[in-house]
């Protein structure tokens, strides 16, 4: 029964992750050459958070511009910044048995759109609402 199907059948395997020494200037590159909204942020093989798009959207360190003096004033903005600062550290994991029925009913309920899928303390993957909708509509 497809209610039934665990999360590991359609979650991220290969996560592209950082460490909260690492830079967001390094996140971001990230974000823009695997086109992706979320990165966990692991110490370790261990997630301690999780940094999207969104967070430095959100407090004006997202710069899609190509100009080189947008580029370097964003730089200058994001050298006072560290990962540890903006990533979300109070975080919702889910197991790779999770059920793909109760991810979407995690992500409906909450406002977040990736979830770390963690087993005995070590992210093995990642699921984004876009991972679930792909699912769903492979079911039509």
């Amino acid at each position: 029964m497809i209610r039934k199907i665990p999360v590991s059948a359609i979650m991220t395997q290969s996560v592209i992750c950082l460490e909260k020494e690492d830079n967001l200037e390094d996140a971001e590159y990230l974000f823009k050459i695997h086109h992706i909204r979320h990165i966990p942020i692991v110490n370790s093989k261990s997630i301690i958070g999780m940094l999207s798009k969104t967070d430095l959207q959100r407090i004006g360190l997202w710069n899609d511009s190509e100009d080189e003096k947008d580029s370097s004033m964003n730089a200058l903005v994001r050298s006072n910044k560290t990962i540890e600062e903006v990533m979300t550290k109070k975080l919702t994991c889910v197991s790779s048995s999770t059920s793909v029925k109760k991810v979407a009913e995690i992500f409906a309920k909450e406002e977040f759109h990736a979830l770390p899928i963690v087993d005995n303390n070590i992210l093995i993957g990642i699921v984004t609402t876009t991972d679930l909708i792909n699912f769903l509509l492979k079911q039509f």
